[in-house]
């Protein structure tokens, strides 16, 4: 491939480096996206996205197919395995704060979809599969990106969008600066429906106990249920089809087995690279920031990530900001991966899983007190939303698109 330095480069096709390569092709800048796999990956990964996030993603069009392939979430229930309903938070007292007083649930692979099947009508875009890269070096006023076929490509700048265990923040050494959850996270599928057998079931439910808390989560196709697995289970006993059922069947007994859709085991993390930019390099969406997927934020975070550097590295390229614009970039958005993600889903955690009873017991009381009143409904909301988060990125900011 020739030498190319007036293009972006963009690591990773899920939905952060999809949404930030939008956002420059909006903008009339050539993209060059690189995916390591062979193909758009379709396993079953985040499927929750916030108010904020349908904004953004109302300026690209997609919003109506998210809807027809996913399904609408208008509240988010918190449960205890022995008290049942505790409370249930109605995301249309939003109604003022947003224009999309809801989440929608729908798979992160089919948001790749629509804005891929949208960027690939441009002559501005161009995407390689079995892209992997090895290392990432500034030459002079561009970046050059080294695959591991051993090929370089050359662009102006290069995005780091591609995930937790990313070969772009690796390769310029930056540390990613956090801590492992003990428990890990056990993720089970099924079409079974549960809102047959558990009165009043919401689409997001997340369920307080000390020993086998849950969150249940519906996609159109299926209900996804995530479960903590403590040592000393292995993985593998924890995945055998035997204790799969039983935990299921703690769920609902429902006298069968259960048609399992996937099963999958991950660790759990909350850590943030130590800069989100090195010069022309910038990161975003888990390359920067992984955390537990309790209020399902990490994704939307990286969208957000996507909104802002978009928008900011594009003016930098067409000069209405100067260069260190990105220096504000990297500041705010790591800010926000601490002090506002980090913190929210790390107290979701406590509140799910505490075996203190009178810790987990007072959480789930102010929650209930909070849903009791439209001023504590909204208080809880904005911030359950990420709709405080990005507030404050556009005040810290000023004149975000």
């Amino acid at each position: 491939m020739p030498v190319n330095t007036d293009r972006v480069i963009v690591v990773g096709a899920g939905p952060v480096g999809c949404t930030v390569a939008a956002m420059f092709i909006e903008r009339g800048i050539p993209v060059l996206l690189l995916e390591a796999e062979a193909q758009l990956p379709r396993q079953l990964r985040a499927s929750t996205f916030h108010p904020p996030t349908l904004e953004l993603y109302d300026r690209f069009g997609i919003v109506d197919e998210m809807k027809t392939d996913g399904l609408v979430a208008p509240a988010i229930q918190y449960r205890d395995r022995q008290q049942g309903l505790v409370a249930e938070f109605d995301l249309g007292t939003l109604g003022n704060d947003t224009t999309h007083p809801y989440r929608i649930q729908v798979e992160q692979w089919r948001v790749c979809e629509y804005l891929l099947n949208r960027l690939e009508a441009s002559d501005l875009f161009e995407v390689r599969w079995d892209a992997a890269v090895r290392t990432v070096q500034e030459v002079d006023s561009a970046v050059a990106v080294t695959l591991t076929s051993g090929e370089e490509i050359h662009g102006s700048w290069v995005v780091g969008a591609d995930g937790a265990h990313s070969a772009v923040r690796k390769a310029l050494e930056i540390e990613f600066e956090g801590w492992t959850y003990e428990d890990r996270y056990l993720v089970v599928s099924t079409p079974f429906e549960l809102k047959d057998h558990i009165p009043d079931l919401a689409l997001i439910n997340y369920v307080a106990d000390p020993d086998e808390w849950l969150v249940l989560l519906r996609t159109k196709p299926l209900w996804r249920i995530l479960f903590p697995i403590a040592e000393p289970e292995t993985d593998r006993l924890a995945l055998s089809p035997e204790s799969v059922q039983r935990r299921l069947h703690g769920v609902v007994d429902n006298g069968n087995d259960f048609v399992i859709g996937h099963t999958t085991m991950y660790n759990v993390h909350q850590r943030v690279a130590e800069t989100f930019r090195v010069g022309r390099v910038l990161l975003a969406g888990d390359a920067a920031h992984i955390n537990s997927p309790l209020g399902g934020m990490g994704l939307n975070n990286g969208v957000h990530d996507a909104w802002l550097l978009g928008d900011m590295l594009g003016s930098v390229i067409d000069e209405t900001r100067p260069p260190d614009a990105l220096d504000t970039y990297a500041s705010i958005r790591r800010d926000i991966a601490v002090d506002y993600v980090q913190r929210t889903t790390h107290h979701n955690a406590v509140t799910l899983s505490s075996r203190d009873a009178a810790t987990r017991y007072q959480a789930l009381d102010d929650l209930k007190v909070k849903a009791q009143t439209p001023e504590g409904q909204r208080e809880y909301l904005l911030q359950a939303s990420m709709i405080n988060a990005v507030n404050h990125m556009r005040t810290t900011v000023g004149g975000l698109s």
